[in-house]
């Protein structure tokens, strides 16, 4: 059993770790780059989606631009323990919508409705949702009666309705985050690790790779409801 638990100011510290890890550990799902573990960059990815989602969570209730809520699926017997969460940016201008940027279950979690509860959980909040994701979960948000309305990169673009999202949503800049001296030394690191001649193999693998997803999304989404 699990309960939700909603947020709209920076969680516990204790929480924020483990919504941190979580996104760390689904970074292939989440990460716009679609990064595979077998990839000598992956390590640097998942330090940038976690720096990423603690930007995030620092924003939470501090009155700028950037609008950000969060809920959390919590184990019923152990409350500390993060099961899911969903991540999600409010649009400015359309009161029923808004951007759900991640949502990650716990591997030994899932299939036991908490994706599906904190999904609708953010529905119920804001009617008009629209998200991002791979074609490979594709299918698990059209079960939940979503639709494909356009494309973003490797991703296809879902939503609640078969329309865009109303409104204007405030995302994080990330670019700057992969120019900090820490990204800097985990890239030093692993190209000391693995030899130049890896590292752009692994930047070749990369760039590969999300030619592949975007040909698939773009030919799915044409392809129309499978």
């Amino acid at each position: 059993m699990f309960s939700l638990s909603h947020l709209v100011t920076p969680p516990p510290e204790a929480f924020a770790s483990q919504v941190q890890q979580l996104a760390i550990d689904n970074l292939t799902t989440l990460g716009s780059v679609a990064m595979v573990p077998s990839n000598p960059l992956y390590p640097l990815y998942q330090y940038g989606l976690g720096l990423e989602v603690h930007h995030y969570l620092q924003a939470m209730g501090a009155g700028t631009d950037l609008q950000v809520e969060l809920l959390l699926g919590l184990d019923a017997q152990s409350p500390d323990q993060v099961l899911g969460f969903a991540l999600f940016l409010p649009a400015a201008g359309a009161p029923d919508a808004c951007t759900l940027l991640y949502l990650a279950v716990h591997s030994g979690h899932r299939r036991k409705g908490v994706g599906r509860a904190l999904l609708n959980a953010v529905v119920q909040r804001y009617p008009h949702t629209e998200a991002a994701c791979l074609v490979s979960t594709l299918g698990w948000f059209q079960a939940q009666g979503w639709h494909a309305v356009g494309t973003s990169g490797p991703q296809v673009v879902v939503n609640t309705r078969p329309v865009r999202t109303l409104g204007h949503v405030q995302r994080l800049d990330v670019a700057p985050l992969y120019r900090t001296l820490e990204v800097q030394q985990i890239h030093a690191y692993l190209l000391k690790q693995h030899g130049r001649r890896a590292m752009a193999d692994a930047e070749k693998q990369r760039d590969y790779r999300l030619d592949q997803l975007e040909r698939q999304v773009k030919q799915h989404v044409q392809a129309g409801p499978q």
